[in-house]
């Protein structure tokens, strides 16, 4: 008897789905590009629960007649590619004919549609055809996916949180609008609505509806082309940038892609101009040729092999460069004069508002008559974190160094001590960098709920995809110790934040912060901590060039010595190096062997 035997179609369906449905961010995409390509001027997707419970796509396309409404739902039935020639020159979003029978295998479908002349109702369970009805003849299609993967379970079980699922779906829209500013796009999650554009064609309002105001008034228009190529969109100012390369949209005639080269040259174009773990907000739709490109690469379609790469990277790399150079970079200051003024008049002023800043360099510790190091100053005595109440968490070093005298500096940078031992050179910003990290880490894990209240409150507005794994996470800003409040769509409204933080760079703090929980992937206490601490301690200690007074040198050098680990920074870089005198004698021949 032969063991080999052709698959059901129902079981062929459902191993494809495997490939194109992961999670309900792929039916969405693989529903609103048909719409695209059914040459819809708007597109309206309604989700239940993150597009677990139900996903609705609504479009004013051409529609289809009774025919190709039933054979859509046939595996590599296509109306996009007729021969092998067609294959060398796509330019539709879909092409395979794979997605549609997929959905269906593993869902329940309704499809109602009409090209104008006749209108077609067909439902589908679990890929089986129910049954093909008439119905109005709305010009168009909607499409309603219920109860995905219900036959399905263990992927079903693998589905990430609703958050998680929603974030990835406005995600896609987000890029969706962009790549298309002339298609109207509406998102509703249970009724609320989550994107809204216009669809006039104008690209910077549709950043405007994504990224908010304050982006789009710092944002470059980027419009170049050779022979083969043609680049055009808009990138941000290097002041307006992001922890994460997912704020760089690519688009290649129109279809959203993942280039990591691209991304690269991008990324390189701003060297020097903002820190290496920075990427700017960019848009940019290359225009080419289909003949130069092969979309037909990967089951998702957002892969892209391109035949003269190294081409559009000199373009790409010419033009924003060229672009950031000729543009007046400078930062500029605001202040809300008359909301400050409001808040004074209502809330009772305190004298420390009027006190003058001090120009020389304050370091941020405090060291008491006790000798235990405080790490939280202008604290209550029973809330304060001590060094000597020490927990395994941080690598303790047993071994403990003699009270260092400061002698001098050298570049403003190193500071040169001794002790009956030696000399020792110590790195200034390694060390305060030490220091402020195990107090913000121990502050952290502390839960301590001291905090301060701000006068103006900071306001913080993000895309709505990453607002939602913030809104996820909002139990960490709780732990930290922020007062907020959601205020508007995408917006939250610190009002006091723990004290630990930098009150020179709290906004700038604040942001990074909220970038972490954005990208941070493993939310374990210790790590994320570690994460966070390392961040603040950056900003929060003297830097290399900063002259220092003798006295705040040896208020440094003390409370140095008293951390848990005080030969290393937070990064692993040396904090102290030293000679013993017997090294010195030996380089100055006084002892010979």
């Amino acid at each position: 008897m032969s063991k080999i035997s052709i698959m059901s179609e129902d079981l062929s369906n459902k191993i494809a789905a495997g490939e194109v449905v992961e999670k309900t961010m792929n039916v969405v995409k693989e529903l609103v590009e048909n719409s695209i390509d059914a040459k819809a001027s708007m597109i309206k997707v309604e989700l239940k629960d993150s597009g677990v419970l139900e996903i609705k796509v609504t479009d004013d396309g051409i529609g289809m007649d009774r025919d190709d409404a039933v054979l859509c739902f046939s595996r590599h039935a296509t109306s996009k590619l007729h021969n092998i020639n067609d294959l060398f020159n796509i330019a539709s979003l879909g092409f395979r004919g794979e997605a549609l029978p997929s959905i269906a295998s593993v869902s329940n479908v309704t499809l109602k549609t009409s090209n104008g002349t006749v209108g077609t109702l067909v439902k589908i369970n679990g890929g089986k055809q129910e049954s093909v009805e008439n119905c109005d003849i709305r010009c168009g299609t909607i499409i309603t996916v219920s109860n995905l993967f219900y036959n399905t379970p263990v992927r079903l079980k693998y589905l990430k949180s609703l958050y998680a699922e929603l974030a990835n779906i406005t995600d896609y829209l987000n890029k969706m609008a962009l790549s298309y500013p002339n298609i109207k796009f509406i998102l509703i999650n249970n009724e609320k609505e989550l994107l809204n554009t216009d669809g006039s064609g104008n690209l910077l309002k549709v950043i405007n509806s994504i990224y908010g105001l304050s982006v789009t008034k710092k944002m470059l228009e980027i419009d170049a082309k050779t022979d083969d190529f043609h680049i055009m969109g808009y990138t941000s100012y290097p002041e307006v940038n992001r922890s994460s390369r997912n704020n760089i949209t690519l688009l290649v005639n129109n279809r959203v892609i993942k280039n990591y080269e691209i991304i690269k040259t991008i990324h390189e174009c701003y060297h020097t101009f903002m820190a290496q773990d920075k990427y700017p907000i960019t848009v940019l739709n290359i225009k080419a040729d289909p003949f130069l490109i092969d979309v037909n690469v990967h089951p998702t379609k957002m892969d892209v092999k391109f035949s003269k790469i190294e081409d559009l990277k000199e373009l790409i790399t010419n033009t924003f460069t060229k672009k950031l150079k000729e543009t007046l970079l400078i930062q500029e200051g605001f202040v809300n004069t008359d909301f400050v003024e409001e808040k004074i008049e209502k809330e009772e002023i305190k004298e420390e508002y009027f006190k003058p800043k001090l120009e020389e360099v304050t370091l941020n510790f405090e060291v008491h008559d006790d000798n235990k190091v405080y790490l939280e100053s202008g604290v209550k005595e029973e809330n304060k974190v001590h060094f000597d109440e020490r927990e395994e968490l941080i690598p303790v070093h047993e071994v403990t160094i003699k009270p260092i005298k400061p002698i001098g500096a050298c570049h403003g940078t190193y500071i040169i001590g001794e002790n009956e031992d030696g000399i020792y050179i110590i790195d200034q910003h390694a060390a305060a960098e030490r220091i402020n990290y195990e107090k913000c880490y121990k502050a952290i894990l502390s839960h301590s709920k001291n905090i301060m209240d701000l006068l103006v409150p900071i306001t913080i507005e993000l895309p709505s995809n990453e607002y939602m794994i913030l809104k996820e996470h909002f139990d960490i800003l709780d732990k930290l110790g922020f007062v907020y409040e959601e205020f508007g769509i995408n917006t939250i409204v610190i009002r006091s934040h723990p004290v630990w933080l930098p009150s020179y760079a709290l906004e700038e703090a604040i942001r990074k912060i909220i970038d972490i929980i954005i990208t941070e992937e493993d939310f374990s206490e210790l790590k994320f901590s570690d994460r966070i601490s390392m961040t603040m301690a950056c900003k929060m200690s003297i830097k290399g060039n900063d002259a220092i007074t003798l006295a705040d040198m040896e208020y440094l050098l003390n409370n140095l010595v008293r951390t848990d680990n005080p030969y290393t920074c937070p990064h692993g870089r040396p904090t102290i190096i030293s000679y013993t005198k017997y090294d010195l004698e030996k380089m100055f021949k006084r002892a010979l062997d």
